[in-house]
């Protein structure tokens, strides 16, 4: 171990880590690039390229996300390629610039942990809400069975150091696709060696894609992508200090690089971190396999974009969409023995999932009311 970095492995836990995170973000990239007209092969290999660069720079699991606002407004809107590519480089800006001028920190230091625990909460009971309301029941009576047995193997296995649960589960998923759904003739039509292109800047994609897609995306960064995440590091990896300059620099580089290999909007997020060390991955490991996964899409399958949803059924990629969830959620028991703290928490997680704009209202209105019962404490001591 080197400044405090667990030494990388490339064993069972870690096969299985890798694909931790990959029921938030297949479906989101691949929801991009067909809603936008995205080149799947730069969103591919770019989001597999900056899990490596990660994984080099951390030393841990700290994964790397589509953006889920962006994404979502990409996905209901269909924008212009060259606006989703400016939303990236106006991101990246702005974040380089919150965390070299300081503001960063001191956001930071002025959210306590119980909001950050609010945030957490709020995005694991979004996960998984999501997972069993839209992925679960994708595919009818068929699907639920084999969401019934994937989550079987989640449980059962979740412990286990021999068989990789999030690995099983995936190729219990394939089958399954193979035996409904698939033919292995239309798969192989669809298999051939594409290039990436680089991605096309303009001053007005970088407005349009600021005010369309970046200000609507940049408290959730904020909440999930910059605080929650030191704080989930903080929790899983105690040797390993991460400090919120380091996030604020790294997200702002991902961002500011991406759209020149025609790369979608990212992040590094709690969720992603807690989901790769649920299913096993302790370094960063997980990081290089996860990253090659999507190497060997955006080269050899980019030209069968939609064909891979079909290839890893949606109940299966519900079932560890939901794990994730539910690893976000269970960090806020650290709360139980303080009420005040808890009660706190659940209100930030209500506020994230039920009013727009949920997670700036949630960490502005929690972080207002922490520090007002404080200064009531302080004035009638």
């Amino acid at each position: 171990m080197t400044d405090g970095r667990p030494a990388l492995r490339i064993d069972r836990r870690e096969l299985s880590g890798a694909f931790g995170d990959i029921g938030t973000d297949l479906p989101l990239l691949i929801g991009m690039i067909l809603a936008a007209g995205l080149p799947a092969a730069g969103v591919f290999v770019t989001f597999g390229l900056l899990q490596w660069l990660t994984a080099w720079r951390y030393g841990i699991p700290m994964a790397v996300q589509p953006l889920k606002a962006v994404a979502v407004l990409v996905i209901a809107h269909r924008p212009p390629v060259e606006t989703i590519w400016g939303a990236g480089v106006a991101i990246g800006l702005t974040m380089l610039v919150l965390t070299v001028s300081g503001t960063l920190d001191r956001i930071a230091r002025l959210v306590p942990k119980a909001v950050v625990r609010g945030l957490q909460l709020g995005l694991g009971v979004q996960l998984a809400w999501i997972a069993l309301r839209e992925y679960v029941p994708a595919e009818g009576a068929a699907g639920l069975a084999l969401a019934a047995v994937a989550g079987a193997i989640v449980v059962l296995l979740r412990h286990s150091r021999r068989v990789p649960p999030a690995m099983l589960v995936l190729g219990v998923g394939i089958v399954w696709a193979f035996v409904f759904r698939l033919d292995a003739r239309d798969l192989a039509g669809h298999v051939a060696i594409t290039l990436p292109a680089p991605g096309r800047l303009t001053m007005d994609a970088l407005v349009t894609g600021a005010l369309l897609l970046a200000l609507p995306q940049l408290p959730l960064s904020l909440g999930n992508s910059v605080l929650a995440t030191r704080q989930v590091a903080h929790d899983l990896f105690p040797e390993r200090p991460v400090r919120i300059r380091e996030l604020g620099f790294s997200y702002a580089a991902m961002n500011l690089l991406a759209p020149i290999a025609g790369g979608v909007p990212v992040c590094h997020g709690s969720g992603g971190l807690a989901g790769h060390h649920a299913f096993g991955a302790r370094t960063a490991g997980s990081l290089v396999v996860y990253g090659a996964f999507y190497l060997l899409l955006g080269l050899g399958f980019a030209a069968g974009t939609d064909q891979l949803l079909t290839l890893i059924p949606l109940p299966a990629l519900g079932v560890l969409l939901a794990a994730e969830g539910f690893v976000l959620a269970r960090f806020a028991r650290d709360l139980v023995p303080s009420p005040p703290a808890l009660l706190l928490a659940v209100g930030v997680a209500l506020c994230a999932v039920l009013v727009p704009y949920g997670y700036v209202v949630g960490m502005v209105a929690g972080t207002a009311v922490a520090h007002a019962a404080r200064g009531s404490r302080l004035a009638s001591s």
